[in-house]
């Protein structure tokens, strides 16, 4: 599997550099992965519809206590038939309430007061739930605002192993992949974003998005809509699939076994 280690980060770097023969599916310069956090309304009502329109699949990190799991559980269903990846973004989005502008992370979901042991159950119930949803075993993990310490210490060592792939811990150097969280942007800039991406040899670039066409941390459907156009009109230079995919086909041809 693909994760995050000091030592498996630098093998995978040097794999990539390594090995000319190593190509995306069909000789695509960059895989591109769309994903959309939080299980938020407008992602079932734009996103959706617009992916499949175009003929793309995405992944959907679920923050599992967000009331459109509970209210819309059969479009999530249909979703993931449809091919998109549901993720684990755990049950109750935990952040920390310590770095600015962290007004809105309610105390109780501090996750700088969390033990180890809690998140570590938070994300197994969580896993359980998606499980529940699509049947599937194989998952991967966004952490929510990509915070990953405990009471000081780093959670993903107790977590890794119930993972394909952790997002935006595939890379310390940013060579192999990088992320980009856009709001309110045009469709033009995130076009111009993948091509300068694409253009300095990122492999694998991460776009992660929130509200699309409402709710919040928002690019509009016409923007994402110009996106999608633009990856559907160029898949021979870019690779867009669930997360899941992408990583699992990254693994299997570096032939790389990357300790934990």
């Amino acid at each position: 599997m693909l994760l995050c280690s000091a030592s498996g980060v630098a093998a995978a770097e040097e794999s990539f550099v390594a090995e000319k023969a190593f190509t995306w599916p069909d000789g695509q310069k960059m895989a591109i992965s769309l994903s959309y956090d939080d299980a938020l309304d407008s992602q079932l009502d734009n996103a959706i519809p617009a992916l499949d329109r175009h003929g793309l699949v995405a992944s959907f990190y679920l923050t599992l206590a967000s009331p459109t799991v509970r209210r819309r559980l059969t479009e999530w269903r249909t979703a993931a038939r449809q091919g998109h990846e549901l993720g684990n973004h755990t049950i109750y989005h935990p952040c920390s309430a310590a770095l600015p502008d962290r007004e809105w992370v309610p105390s109780y979901y501090n996750i700088d007061d969390y033990v180890i042991e809690e998140i570590v159950d938070e994300i197994n119930v969580a896993n359980s739930f998606l499980h529940a949803i699509d049947g599937r075993s194989e998952r991967t993990l966004t952490p929510p605002c990509g915070d990953t310490l405990v009471s000081g210490e780093d959670y993903l060592p107790a977590v890794r192993d119930q993972f394909v792939a952790i997002k935006g811990f595939e890379s310390e150097d940013k060579t192999f992949a990088n992320w980009w969280g856009p709001v309110g942007v045009a469709g033009s800039e995130l076009i111009d974003r993948i091509n300068a991406e694409a253009a300095k040899g990122t492999k694998l670039f991460n776009i992660i998005f929130h509200g699309i066409g409402g709710d919040y941390l928002t690019v509009s459907s016409e923007a994402h809509d110009q996106l999608l156009r633009f990856l559907a009109e160029n898949s021979e230079t870019y690779w867009v699939d669930s997360y899941i995919s992408i990583m699992k086909y990254a693994s299997k041809n570096t032939a790389l076994e990357i300790p934990q």
